[in-house]
């Protein structure tokens, strides 16, 4: 399993205690300008690789209406121009690699308007905890660098979709969003969204949006996280690891055959 070249450099690394000098394998890490009508409304960190998808996630993630991603006209390296209808183009932010909502003063400006998740997808504990591993098998990145998110996009029979990966957890969510809306997949409510870390506030926010009704992790929720959930009636299922899955909320989604 080869990871894709621009997802990865290589750099001078020394050995301790052998003191060798070698050359180590790295996840890239570069911004990415995000435009509306030719005008930066948007700067994330991220792994190169699927940029589109990613400015048509962040789009929805955002509340917008996204038609189109595209490099700019102007050809600017790492720089994407966006069509999209909404209110973000009066405002202009940073986000890093790590959190989707950093520098956002409140909750209520990141709240995205979205409907509770109305599915009746059943989807069995034992299929839940085989996601991860089988996300994990998908992850050529990680695999050569040990330093990246990913999320897959599964069917309900347990079909890998979609996998994408990036330094950003929030990237690697709106990627797979991103594609799924180029695909014409949305809403998710037959689908099971499955990431490699812990589940924070943002990754439920950009599920709801999506109505994806399962949402599950190998690592723990935050306290937002759940209450999230809870209030957008999606199932999140954390610590989903050697057979178990702990449930924090919408149970009734989780089937025993």
């Amino acid at each position: 399993m080869e990871a894709p070249p621009y997802a990865t450099s290589r750099v001078e690394v020394t050995r301790v205690p052998s003191g060798g000098v070698d050359r180590d394998v790295v996840a890239v890490e570069e911004p990415l300008e995000i435009r509306i009508g030719g005008a930066p409304v948007a700067v994330t960190m991220r792994t190169p690789g699927h940029d589109e998808e990613l400015a048509l996630g962040f789009a929805l993630s955002e509340g917008l209406r996204p038609r189109a991603a595209r490099a700019s006209a102007d050809l600017a390296a790492n720089t994407i121009e966006l069509d999209a209808d909404g209110a973000i183009a009066a405002r202009s932010f940073y986000t890093t690699s790590s959190c989707g909502v950093c520098g956002k003063g409140a909750l209520d400006a990141v709240r995205v308007e979205a409907p509770p998740v109305e599915s009746d997808l059943v989807v069995s504990a034992a299929l839940l905890a085989e996601l991860p591993d089988r996300l994990r098998a998908a992850q050529a990145g990680f695999e050569a660098t040990g330093g990246l998110h990913a999320t897959g996009l599964f069917d309900e029979g347990g079909e890998l979709l979609c996998v994408r990966e990036d330094v950003g957890r929030h990237n690697a969510m709106d990627k797979v969003l991103g594609w799924a809306f180029g695909q014409d997949l949305l809403p998710l409510s037959r689908c099971v969204l499955c990431v490699s870390g812990r589940l924070s506030f943002e990754l439920v926010q950009k599920a709801a949006v999506a109505q994806c009704p399962v949402l599950v992790a190998v690592g723990a929720p935050s306290s937002l996280a759940v209450e999230l959930a809870q209030a957008q009636r999606i199932t999140l299922c954390g610590f989903v690891r050697d057979g178990r899955v702990n449930v924090y909320s919408e149970s009734g989604r989780i089937g025993s055959a």
